[in-house]
Protein backbone atom coordinates (compact mmCIF):
# COMPACT_ATOMS: atom_id res chain seq x y z
CA UNK A 1 0.00 0.00 0.00
CA UNK A 2 1.18 3.54 -0.83
CA UNK A 3 0.81 5.33 2.80
CA UNK A 4 1.18 9.66 2.49
CA UNK A 5 1.34 11.37 6.02
CA UNK A 6 1.74 14.73 6.67
CA UNK A 7 3.49 15.52 9.81
CA UNK A 8 5.28 17.50 12.27
CA UNK A 9 8.78 16.27 11.41
CA UNK A 10 10.76 13.03 10.87
CA UNK A 11 14.29 14.18 9.61
CA UNK A 12 14.62 15.86 12.92
CA UNK A 13 14.12 14.51 16.72
CA UNK A 14 15.38 17.46 18.55
CA UNK A 15 13.04 17.88 21.23
CA UNK A 16 10.56 16.16 19.20
CA UNK A 17 8.45 13.05 20.24
CA UNK A 18 6.89 12.82 16.63
CA UNK A 19 9.81 12.09 14.58
CA UNK A 20 11.03 9.03 16.90
CA UNK A 21 7.28 7.67 16.77
CA UNK A 22 7.17 8.04 12.93
CA UNK A 23 10.35 6.52 12.52
CA UNK A 24 9.50 3.95 14.25
CA UNK A 25 6.34 3.25 12.85
CA UNK A 26 7.04 4.01 9.22
CA UNK A 27 10.49 1.78 9.15
CA UNK A 28 8.59 -1.11 10.24
CA UNK A 29 5.89 -0.60 7.40
CA UNK A 30 8.38 -0.07 4.74
CA UNK A 31 9.96 -3.08 6.12
CA UNK A 32 6.85 -4.69 5.47
CA UNK A 33 6.44 -3.40 1.43
CA UNK A 34 4.39 -0.62 2.42
CA UNK A 35 5.37 2.63 0.34
CA UNK A 36 5.69 5.44 2.33
CA UNK A 37 5.46 9.57 1.43
CA UNK A 38 6.22 12.03 4.18
CA UNK A 39 5.38 15.87 4.01
CA UNK A 40 7.05 18.03 6.03
CA UNK A 41 7.39 21.86 6.65
CA UNK A 42 10.76 23.48 6.71
CA UNK A 43 10.88 25.16 9.97
CA UNK A 44 13.97 26.82 11.55
CA UNK A 45 14.28 24.82 14.07
CA UNK A 46 14.58 21.29 12.77
CA UNK A 47 16.06 22.50 10.11
CA UNK A 48 18.76 23.62 11.67
CA UNK A 49 18.81 20.16 13.48
CA UNK A 50 18.11 17.33 11.00
CA UNK A 51 19.48 14.14 12.52
CA UNK A 52 18.15 11.91 9.84
CA UNK A 53 17.62 14.17 6.40
CA UNK A 54 16.94 11.49 4.32
CA UNK A 55 15.22 8.64 5.49
CA UNK A 56 15.83 5.04 3.83
CA UNK A 57 11.86 4.08 4.51
CA UNK A 58 10.16 6.91 3.72
CA UNK A 59 10.16 9.58 0.66
CA UNK A 60 10.41 12.91 2.31
CA UNK A 61 9.22 16.15 0.55
CA UNK A 62 9.91 19.22 2.70
CA UNK A 63 8.39 22.41 2.13
CA UNK A 64 8.52 25.88 2.47
CA UNK A 65 4.71 26.97 1.83
CA UNK A 66 1.71 24.89 1.65
CA UNK A 67 -0.05 26.83 -1.53
CA UNK A 68 3.64 25.67 -3.61
CA UNK A 69 3.42 22.03 -2.04
CA UNK A 70 -0.05 21.54 -3.04
CA UNK A 71 0.15 20.32 -6.61
CA UNK A 72 2.78 17.60 -5.20
CA UNK A 73 0.18 16.94 -2.53
CA UNK A 74 -2.25 16.46 -4.37
CA UNK A 75 -0.41 13.88 -7.02
CA UNK A 76 0.85 11.72 -4.37
CA UNK A 77 -2.98 11.84 -2.56
CA UNK A 78 -4.02 10.66 -6.38
CA UNK A 79 -2.64 7.28 -5.90
CA UNK A 80 -2.02 6.79 -2.28
CA UNK A 81 -4.27 3.77 -0.22
CA UNK A 82 -3.93 5.23 3.02
CA UNK A 83 -3.33 9.11 3.91
CA UNK A 84 -2.75 10.15 7.26
CA UNK A 85 -2.47 14.02 9.18
CA UNK A 86 -0.70 14.23 12.28
CA UNK A 87 -0.92 16.37 15.25
CA UNK A 88 0.77 19.52 14.92
CA UNK A 89 1.43 19.53 11.73
CA UNK A 90 1.83 23.11 10.36
CA UNK A 91 -0.81 23.13 7.67
CA UNK A 92 -2.90 20.72 9.59
CA UNK A 93 -6.54 22.22 8.89
CA UNK A 94 -5.53 22.82 4.96
CA UNK A 95 -3.99 19.04 4.67
CA UNK A 96 -7.25 17.97 6.17
CA UNK A 97 -9.27 19.72 3.85
CA UNK A 98 -7.00 18.33 1.02
CA UNK A 99 -7.40 14.56 2.28
CA UNK A 100 -10.71 14.42 3.19
CA UNK A 101 -11.83 15.81 -0.59
CA UNK A 102 -9.18 13.27 -2.40
CA UNK A 103 -10.54 9.59 -2.83
CA UNK A 104 -8.16 8.01 -1.41
CA UNK A 105 -9.44 4.59 0.16
CA UNK A 106 -8.74 5.24 4.38
CA UNK A 107 -8.18 8.50 5.82
CA UNK A 108 -7.04 8.83 9.16
CA UNK A 109 -5.86 11.66 11.81
CA UNK A 110 -3.32 10.54 13.90
CA UNK A 111 -3.07 12.12 17.40
CA UNK A 112 0.44 12.28 19.31
CA UNK A 113 -0.73 15.08 21.29
CA UNK A 114 -4.81 14.08 22.16
CA UNK A 115 -4.84 15.47 25.53
CA UNK A 116 -3.98 19.01 24.02
CA UNK A 117 -5.89 18.73 21.53
CA UNK A 118 -9.35 17.81 23.84
CA UNK A 119 -8.62 20.43 25.79
CA UNK A 120 -8.43 23.02 22.89
CA UNK A 121 -11.61 21.51 21.17
CA UNK A 122 -13.49 21.61 24.14
CA UNK A 123 -12.56 25.34 24.70
CA UNK A 124 -12.57 26.61 21.35
CA UNK A 125 -14.17 23.67 18.88
CA UNK A 126 -10.91 24.20 16.86
CA UNK A 127 -6.73 24.06 17.12
CA UNK A 128 -4.25 24.94 14.84
CA UNK A 129 -3.97 21.93 13.29
CA UNK A 130 -7.22 20.30 13.27
CA UNK A 131 -10.75 21.83 13.55
CA UNK A 132 -13.70 19.85 15.21
CA UNK A 133 -16.09 19.76 12.46
CA UNK A 134 -13.53 18.04 10.49
CA UNK A 135 -13.29 14.76 12.82
CA UNK A 136 -16.49 12.76 11.33
CA UNK A 137 -14.86 12.51 7.81
CA UNK A 138 -11.78 10.26 8.87
CA UNK A 139 -12.43 6.60 8.84
CA UNK A 140 -10.32 6.57 11.64
CA UNK A 141 -9.30 8.80 14.87
CA UNK A 142 -5.90 7.35 15.99
CA UNK A 143 -4.74 8.22 19.57
CA UNK A 144 -1.47 8.29 21.67
CA UNK A 145 -4.00 8.22 24.63
CA UNK A 146 -6.36 5.75 25.28
CA UNK A 147 -9.29 4.80 28.35
CA UNK A 148 -12.22 7.31 28.44
CA UNK A 149 -10.91 9.73 25.97
CA UNK A 150 -11.58 7.57 23.73
CA UNK A 151 -15.45 7.57 23.94
CA UNK A 152 -15.46 10.80 23.83
CA UNK A 153 -14.06 11.63 20.52
CA UNK A 154 -16.87 9.20 19.16
CA UNK A 155 -19.42 10.30 21.40
CA UNK A 156 -18.86 14.12 21.67
CA UNK A 157 -16.84 15.04 18.36
CA UNK A 158 -18.32 12.19 16.56
CA UNK A 159 -15.12 10.46 15.55
CA UNK A 160 -15.95 7.21 13.31
CA UNK A 161 -13.59 5.15 15.45
CA UNK A 162 -11.49 6.15 17.65
CA UNK A 163 -8.74 3.84 18.38
CA UNK A 164 -5.33 3.98 20.44
CA UNK A 165 -2.24 3.76 18.63
CA UNK A 166 0.44 3.88 21.08
CA UNK A 167 3.99 4.97 20.76
CA UNK A 168 6.43 2.24 20.37
CA UNK A 169 10.36 1.23 20.11
CA UNK A 170 12.73 0.09 17.64
CA UNK A 171 14.28 -2.93 19.96
CA UNK A 172 17.34 -3.05 17.18
CA UNK A 173 18.04 0.59 18.46
CA UNK A 174 17.28 0.69 22.10
CA UNK A 175 18.27 -2.88 24.01
CA UNK A 176 20.28 -3.05 26.89
CA UNK A 177 24.45 -1.79 26.36
CA UNK A 178 26.90 -2.25 28.38
CA UNK A 179 27.52 0.60 30.67
CA UNK A 180 29.63 3.80 29.16
CA UNK A 181 31.51 5.88 31.29
CA UNK A 182 30.41 8.97 30.07
CA UNK A 183 26.47 8.42 30.87
CA UNK A 184 27.13 6.04 34.23
CA UNK A 185 24.95 7.82 36.52
CA UNK A 186 22.28 7.35 39.87
CA UNK A 187 19.26 9.01 38.28
CA UNK A 188 19.21 10.50 34.61
CA UNK A 189 16.17 12.18 33.08
CA UNK A 190 15.71 13.21 29.21
CA UNK A 191 13.18 15.70 27.98
CA UNK A 192 12.91 19.03 26.48
CA UNK A 193 11.96 21.79 29.06
CA UNK A 194 8.12 22.29 29.96
CA UNK A 195 6.97 24.93 32.85
CA UNK A 196 4.56 22.55 34.20
CA UNK A 197 6.84 19.22 34.03
CA UNK A 198 9.55 21.20 36.27
CA UNK A 199 8.67 21.08 39.34
CA UNK A 200 8.34 17.45 38.84
CA UNK A 201 12.04 17.25 37.94
CA UNK A 202 12.80 19.37 40.98
CA UNK A 203 10.67 17.38 43.50
CA UNK A 204 12.04 13.74 41.96
CA UNK A 205 15.22 14.51 41.06
CA UNK A 206 17.27 17.71 42.15
CA UNK A 207 16.27 17.44 45.50
CA UNK A 208 17.25 13.83 45.87
CA UNK A 209 20.47 15.23 44.61
CA UNK A 210 20.94 17.67 47.19
CA UNK A 211 20.29 14.80 49.69
CA UNK A 212 22.41 12.82 48.39
CA UNK A 213 26.02 14.29 47.48
CA UNK A 214 27.92 11.32 46.96
CA UNK A 215 25.73 10.18 44.00
CA UNK A 216 25.71 11.44 40.44
CA UNK A 217 23.18 12.71 38.07
CA UNK A 218 22.39 13.73 34.45
CA UNK A 219 19.32 15.18 32.71
CA UNK A 220 19.20 15.56 28.92
CA UNK A 221 17.56 18.01 27.20
CA UNK A 222 17.01 21.40 25.24
CA UNK A 223 14.73 24.47 25.87
CA UNK A 224 15.85 25.08 30.05
CA UNK A 225 16.04 28.81 30.92
CA UNK A 226 20.08 29.44 30.39
CA UNK A 227 19.31 31.36 34.19
CA UNK A 228 18.54 27.66 35.33
CA UNK A 229 20.98 26.09 37.71
CA UNK A 230 21.32 22.43 38.29
CA UNK A 231 22.58 21.54 41.92
CA UNK A 232 26.39 20.68 41.28
CA UNK A 233 25.94 17.10 41.35
CA UNK A 234 23.58 17.48 38.34
CA UNK A 235 25.04 17.62 35.02
CA UNK A 236 22.49 19.07 32.16
CA UNK A 237 23.50 17.70 28.05
CA UNK A 238 21.73 20.22 26.32
CA UNK A 239 21.20 17.81 23.20
CA UNK A 240 21.54 14.31 23.71
CA UNK A 241 21.49 12.76 19.80
CA UNK A 242 19.31 9.21 19.80
CA UNK A 243 21.94 7.43 18.97
CA UNK A 244 23.53 8.50 22.67
CA UNK A 245 19.66 7.49 23.93
CA UNK A 246 20.22 3.76 24.91
CA UNK A 247 23.88 4.18 26.26
CA UNK A 248 22.26 6.92 28.99
CA UNK A 249 19.43 4.48 30.23
CA UNK A 250 22.05 1.84 29.68
CA UNK A 251 24.22 3.51 31.91
CA UNK A 252 21.60 4.67 34.54
CA UNK A 253 21.09 3.26 38.05
CA UNK A 254 17.82 4.91 37.46
CA UNK A 255 15.90 6.77 35.39
CA UNK A 256 13.28 9.28 35.78
CA UNK A 257 9.87 9.55 33.97
CA UNK A 258 7.81 12.39 34.65
CA UNK A 259 4.68 13.49 32.58
CA UNK A 260 2.94 16.52 30.66
CA UNK A 261 0.02 17.53 33.28
CA UNK A 262 -2.35 17.32 30.74
CA UNK A 263 -1.31 13.94 29.71
CA UNK A 264 -1.63 13.40 33.49
CA UNK A 265 -5.38 14.70 33.51
CA UNK A 266 -6.34 12.56 30.48
CA UNK A 267 -4.50 9.16 31.83
CA UNK A 268 -3.34 6.51 29.56
CA UNK A 269 -0.61 8.37 28.21
CA UNK A 270 2.55 6.77 28.02
CA UNK A 271 5.62 8.85 26.53
CA UNK A 272 7.71 7.39 23.94
CA UNK A 273 10.95 7.86 26.57
CA UNK A 274 8.83 5.54 28.90
CA UNK A 275 9.14 2.41 26.37
CA UNK A 276 12.40 3.33 25.49
CA UNK A 277 14.00 3.30 28.63
CA UNK A 278 12.32 0.12 29.60
CA UNK A 279 13.38 -1.62 25.71
CA UNK A 280 17.05 -0.77 27.63
CA UNK A 281 15.95 -2.88 31.38
CA UNK A 282 16.65 0.59 33.02
CA UNK A 283 14.71 0.52 36.61
CA UNK A 284 12.45 3.25 36.06
CA UNK A 285 10.62 6.11 38.73
CA UNK A 286 7.84 7.69 37.17
CA UNK A 287 5.05 10.19 38.44
CA UNK A 288 1.85 8.54 38.53
CA UNK A 289 -1.37 8.90 36.68
CA UNK A 290 -4.52 7.10 35.76
CA UNK A 291 -3.81 4.07 33.22
CA UNK A 292 0.39 3.66 34.83
CA UNK A 293 -0.54 0.41 36.15
CA UNK A 294 -2.55 -1.05 32.59
CA UNK A 295 1.20 -0.62 30.96
CA UNK A 296 3.14 -1.66 34.09
CA UNK A 297 2.68 -3.08 37.37
CA UNK A 298 3.94 -0.53 40.04
CA UNK A 299 6.68 -2.04 42.31
CA UNK A 300 7.32 -4.94 40.01
CA UNK A 301 7.86 -3.11 36.20
CA UNK A 302 8.11 0.23 37.26
CA UNK A 303 8.96 2.16 40.54
CA UNK A 304 6.16 5.32 41.66
CA UNK A 305 7.09 8.23 43.33
CA UNK A 306 4.59 11.52 44.62
CA UNK A 307 7.60 12.79 46.62
CA UNK A 308 11.38 13.44 47.05
CA UNK A 309 11.59 11.11 50.12
CA UNK A 310 10.39 8.29 47.64
CA UNK A 311 13.04 9.39 45.13
CA UNK A 312 15.61 9.21 47.70
CA UNK A 313 14.41 5.85 49.12
CA UNK A 314 14.43 3.74 45.57
CA UNK A 315 18.02 5.80 45.37
CA UNK A 316 19.27 5.18 48.62
CA UNK A 317 17.89 2.36 49.76
CA UNK A 318 16.85 -0.55 46.73
CA UNK A 319 19.85 -2.79 45.99
CA UNK A 320 21.53 -3.31 41.98
CA UNK A 321 19.61 -6.68 42.28
CA UNK A 322 16.28 -5.44 42.84
CA UNK A 323 17.07 -2.20 40.41
CA UNK A 324 18.15 -4.88 37.86
CA UNK A 325 14.83 -7.21 37.91
CA UNK A 326 12.53 -4.10 38.18
CA UNK A 327 14.79 -3.00 34.54
CA UNK A 328 14.27 -6.72 33.49
CA UNK A 329 10.85 -7.05 34.43
CA UNK A 330 9.79 -3.94 32.38
CA UNK A 331 12.35 -4.67 29.40
CA UNK A 332 10.16 -8.07 28.94
CA UNK A 333 7.17 -6.09 29.16
CA UNK A 334 7.80 -3.36 26.71
CA UNK A 335 9.21 -5.96 24.34
CA UNK A 336 6.23 -8.29 24.24
CA UNK A 337 3.70 -5.39 24.00
CA UNK A 338 5.08 -1.99 22.75
CA UNK A 339 7.64 -3.20 20.30
CA UNK A 340 7.10 -0.90 16.30
CA UNK A 341 6.60 -4.73 14.93
CA UNK A 342 3.42 -4.87 17.74
CA UNK A 343 2.68 -1.18 16.39
CA UNK A 344 2.41 -2.06 12.71
CA UNK A 345 0.58 -5.88 13.42
CA UNK A 346 -1.96 -2.95 15.50
CA UNK A 347 -2.37 -0.19 12.33
CA UNK A 348 -2.68 -3.15 9.72
CA UNK A 349 -5.61 -4.34 11.53
CA UNK A 350 -7.34 -1.74 12.12
CA UNK A 351 -7.02 -0.44 8.25
CA UNK A 352 -8.30 -3.86 7.65
CA UNK A 353 -11.04 -3.84 10.00
CA UNK A 354 -12.22 -0.65 8.06
CA UNK A 355 -12.08 -1.76 5.11
CA UNK A 356 -13.86 -5.01 5.72
CA UNK A 357 -16.97 -2.44 7.25
CA UNK A 358 -16.23 -0.44 3.59
CA UNK A 359 -16.38 -3.43 1.87
CA UNK A 360 -20.27 -4.84 3.31
CA UNK A 361 -21.32 -1.34 3.10
CA UNK A 362 -21.06 -1.39 -0.31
Amino acid sequence: MKITIFGLAITSSWGNGHATTFRALCSELHRRGHNIVFFEKNVEWYASNRDMPHPAFAKVHIYEEWRNALPLARRELADSDIAIVGSYFPDGVAAIEEVLESRVAVKAFYDIDTPITMAELREKGTTDYLRSNQIPGFDLFFSFTGGPVLRELETRFSAQRAVPLYCSFDPEKYKKLPVNPRFACDMSYMGTYAPDRQPKIEQLLCEPARRLLQQNFIVAGPQYPKEMRWPANVEHIFHLEPKYHPELYSSSRITLNVTRRDMVMAGYSPSVRLFEAAACGAAIVSDNWPGLDTFFVPGEEILVASSAEESVRYLDGYSEAQLRRIGEAAQARVTSEHTSSKRADEFEAKLSEVGSIAARTA
